[in-house]
């Protein structure tokens, strides 16, 4: 693998809307949708999108506009180790918590989750067009994919 600065940015993961109420959410958007719920909690809803999905959380008050309200996207990238160091090179503090996430200057969360190890895929002639052919998934991803009929050839 060519060494590198920078990550690339090669997709979405997912997106997190905050909602006043996740059953009025999935009632909602499954009067707009057809769709697959992956995973329902007590705060949260995961609705799968093919290999992304949308995650609705209910705000935990009535400030919709706080940082910590759960609202973010998940950002895709070839490289999650160099985009960490190039998050601290910025003078960047991660977030505390399991993920690699971080603000940006105007409040919005970033979560930056590597290729290899979601479901999220690009077709091997996209990679390709991109320079990225050399990414690979896990055994973890592919496992989830072939899971859910979605395993590559």
């Amino acid at each position: 693998m060519a060494e590198h600065t920078k990550a690339r940015a090669i997709g979405f993961n997912h997106v997190a809307l905050i909602v006043g109420d996740i059953d009025e959410a999935l009632e909602f958007y499954g009067r707009l949708f057809e769709f697959t719920l992956r995973e329902r909690e007590a705060e949260a809803a995961f609705i799968d999108l093919g290999d992304q999905f949308l995650a609705l959380q209910k705000a935990p008050s009535k400030n919709y506009r706080a940082p910590e309200d759960g609202r973010h996207f998940g950002l895709v990238v070839d490289d999650k180790e160099v985009a960490r160091q190039a998050i601290l090179a910025a003078g960047i503090k991660p977030l505390p918590g399991p993920f690699l996430d971080f603000l940006d200057p105007w409040g919005n969360r970033i979560e930056i989750i590597g290729y290899r190890n979601i479901q999220f895929t690009k077709a091997p002639h996209i990679l390709r067009g991109m320079g990225l052919a050399h990414l690979k998934k896990t055994d973890g991803a592919l496992k989830e994919l072939a899971e859910k009929g979605m395993a590559p050839d």
